[in-house]
């Protein structure tokens, strides 16, 4: 499949499923090997927060011992603190090496022409642009403070009206394909970062309409797919727990419903952080797809890459 296409909004979201129908095993495949120790870790420490969630703040309620929270971080304070530092470290380098991994493995799908690498070229890929990869993480943050400020005033202007809240995904979409476009176009080594930013905006603002609704829309599409898959085994718990106490017509015991509930939030958790990391790959996907159409219209790539080769055959 051509990345550099000139497409419309329709374009936009066919050729995102045109790109994972014909690439979805290659890639899913390359991103689980790339980030699995992570995601592994991240879970399994996900866990153990669902079962403390669960078993002291839950168990505490059940059994009428308010004070359990406090009980507990008093005996187990440093532990905790520990597993909060560990959880933010890894999950921040966690995010760096997912966030990148679309830019990266698009940049060599660009470049090959196809799927012709493997998880070793995406790997030598990080090893020769981690130093570019802080680089923007420093400085997207620097950036986060101004645009965040207007995102927040005109987040805040949309959701006093009932039809506003229907396009605060756009505000989402437009804040994330502006960073995902800047990483791309730092990638490709021709820019500095802060040109990359410019240079994004300006992609963007070229087709600001299609390429933001059509991002947007894929946030809302994500939400929502995310909150059905936890809601609905949380649902099914939890009736299911309460038909048993119905059913058995007796005071439940609190150890039983902790550990009822232990295993309904870990199963929710696991599942949703799952389908979630899934879900974030298919979204990304798509303004890789925006990104290099916008490159396109912009600076003609595979039209000058055709006329090349008519020459080369004359």
């Amino acid at each position: 499949m051509q990345l550099y296409k000139s497409r419309d909004f329709g374009s936009f979201f066919q050729d995102t499923f045109a790109f994972l129908k014909l690439n979805g095993k290659h890639l899913f495949k390359n991103f689980f090997i790339i980030n699995g120790i992570f995601l592994l870790i991240l879970m399994v420490m996900g866990y153990f927060f669902s079962k403390f969630y669960t078993e002291v703040i839950f168990g505490g309620i059940v059994s009428g011992n308010t004070n359990a929270m406090d009980e507990y971080m008093n005996e187990n304070a440093g532990l905790f603190g520990l597993l909060v530092i560990v959880f933010i470290i890894v999950g921040l380098i966690a995010s760096i090496i997912s966030y990148s991994f679309i830019p990266i493995y698009l940049k060599l799908y660009a470049k090959n022409n196809g799927k012709s690498f493997n998880a070793t070229d995406i790997i030598d890929q990080y090893k020769l642009n981690i130093g570019k990869i802080f680089i923007f993480l420093i400085c997207g943050i620097l950036i986060a403070i101004p645009i965040g400020l207007v995102a927040g005033i005109v987040s805040f202007i949309l959701a006093i009206t009932i039809i506003g809240i229907f396009l605060l995904p756009l505000v989402i979409g437009a804040l994330s394909l502006l960073y995902q476009s800047t990483l791309m176009e730092y990638l490709e080594n021709k820019k500095g970062i802060w040109a990359s930013f410019g240079y994004a905006w300006s992609l963007m603002t070229s087709k600001f309409w299609p390429a933001i609704g059509c991002v947007g829309i894929f946030f809302a599409m994500s939400y929502i797919t995310q909150y059905i898959v936890a809601i609905i085994p949380y649902i099914f718990g939890m009736i299911d727990l309460f038909t048993g106490i119905e059913s058995s017509g007796v005071n439940p015991n609190p150890n039983d419903v902790g550990k009822t509930m232990t295993v309904i939030m870990v199963a929710v958790f696991l599942l949703t952080f799952l389908v979630s990391s899934i879900l974030n790959v298919i979204v990304q996907i798509n303004q890789g797809v925006v990104f290099y159409s916008l490159k396109e219209d912009n600076e003609n790539i595979n039209t000058k890459s055709d006329i090349d080769l008519i020459g080369a055959g004359e």
